[in-house]
């Protein structure tokens, strides 16, 4: 039987190839992409991630037993520290300055946010993984393309590196114990939170290539 995740996997098989095709994606694998939209991306990232990071202790905090919680505690949050430190490096060059959350920025990390108060367990799982999943996945494309000396190259190793694809495997395999279990409401619940994560992973590289802030 095809599991949840395989399902959610497929359903958003065109989503992502839209995704690998955005100009900032395809630039940061040829290293010709924008200094300027790079650090918009960077920075936003670092906000979003502060949010993701508390996001992941409140599903861990929520699951059904203690292994749920060691591995949101451990594996998850293991995989964000390492984002975290990417950020710093590129902070530390860029300057972090007094940045707003941007709209995309801002619109994803409510959407977690309301998931993570309002709805069940299993459907912010649900919502969670495409942050963790098409990372890896975008990280694993770029990586075939890119040259050794392309500028973006911590960035890319960051994001295919094996360890952050174990942290995935570990998600991956949590959501669909979840949806094992789950009531077929609940699954087409989860469904739908995988793929409005899913547009909003799509939104957020394309607000940053396009520096796409409040109106003035």
């Amino acid at each position: 039987m095809t599991s949840f995740c395989d399902r959610a996997w497929q359903r958003t098989t065109e989503l992502r190839a839209a995704i690998d095709g955005l100009k900032f994606n395809r630039e940061l694998a040829a290293g010709t992409l924008d200094q300027a939209k790079f650090q918009f991306y960077i920075q936003q990232d670092a906000l979003y991630l502060d949010q993701y990071a508390r996001i992941l202790l409140m599903a861990g905090a929520r699951g059904p037993d203690a292994a749920t919680l060691r591995l949101f505690a451990e594996s998850a949050l293991e995989a964000v520290a390492v984002e975290q430190a990417l950020h710093g490096m590129y902070l530390s060059q860029f300057g972090s300055g007094n940045v707003e959350p941007s709209p995309d920025c801002l619109s994803y990390t409510s959407y977690l946010l309301a998931t993570a108060y309002h709805e069940p367990w299993e459907v912010l799982m649900a919502a969670l993984l495409p942050c963790f999943w098409i990372y890896w996945d975008v990280g694993n494309t770029i990586a075939r393309q890119a040259a050794p000396d392309n500028k973006y190259r911590a960035w890319i190793d960051t994001y295919s590196d094996e360890g952050f694809g174990n942290a995935v495997r570990a998600v991956i395999a949590a959501t669909d114990a979840a949806a094992v279990t789950a009531t077929d409401a609940i699954r087409e619940r989860m469904m739908t939170a995988f793929v409005r994560s899913s547009q909003y992973e799509y939104l957020f590289w394309d607000g940053a290539y396009q520096l796409r802030t409040w109106p003035t």
